[in-house]
């Protein structure tokens, strides 16, 4: 126990160590390698913390009681540190999501909100394009101007892997309230899903586009 919590402090005291040293930063290149080194902190302080779940769950540990000392639901907590396994192979499955996928969610927000409905639409999959059209695309994000104004920006997109897909949720402010757009992709990038949920009911379905 002794040599776990002695890595989490040294961890702790280089993240204050760096912290000094950037108050006493002056110049431009001394800042980037600042960040360089926080950059690989946080790696290293996710692989500890990601380490430190698993000896938690070999302990006998719920995701229940993961949840609430990480301060979340335990379904994030198993989304984030779980190790699923697919129930078709028994195999363990990939939880690393679609590379690029946070980027091409927020593009696909943008082209809504810039009236491109039509490149919107040539993405989807088969499933999605034989129940959505461009014209009802649009008549949609209508409604959705309609409860919450214009659209004004999307904010850090957080992507996981769920099955054979990611999804990425992307706030969005609009003038008059926030919400939530959620887009499931396919390994080769095609749109499974596209919602826009309010974020006090991410539970539920309301909101959703397809």
């Amino acid at each position: 126990m002794t040599a776990e919590r002695d890595a989490v402090a040294a961890l702790a005291a280089a993240a204050k160590t760096l912290a000094e040293q950037a108050g006493n930063a002056a110049d431009r290149g001394h800042w980037l390698e600042l960040v360089a080194h926080a950059v690989a902190l946080r790696a290293d302080a996710d692989a500890a913390l990601a380490a430190l779940v698993d000896a938690a769950r070999a302990a006998g540990a719920t995701w229940q009681d993961l949840g609430r000392t990480l301060g979340t639901s335990r379904q994030a907590a198993f989304q984030r540190f779980g190790h699923p396994v697919d129930p078709r192979t028994g195999e363990p499955m990939d939880t690393t999501p679609l590379a690029g996928a946070d980027a091409l969610a927020t593009e696909i927000f943008g082209e809504l909100a810039a009236g491109r409905y039509d490149a919107v639409v040539a993405r989807f999959d088969e499933r999605m394009a034989e129940g959505l059209d461009a014209a009802g695309l649009g008549a949609v994000w209508a409604q959705i101007a309609s409860a919450v104004g214009a659209f004004d920006a999307a904010d850090e997109p957080v992507a996981r892997r769920m099955g054979d897909l990611t999804v990425v949720d992307v706030p969005l402010r609009f003038e008059a309230g926030e919400m939530v757009g959620r887009v499931s992709l396919h390994p080769d990038r095609r749109v499974g899903g596209l919602f826009v949920l309010d974020p006090a009911q991410l539970a539920e379905s309301s909101g959703d586009i397809a």
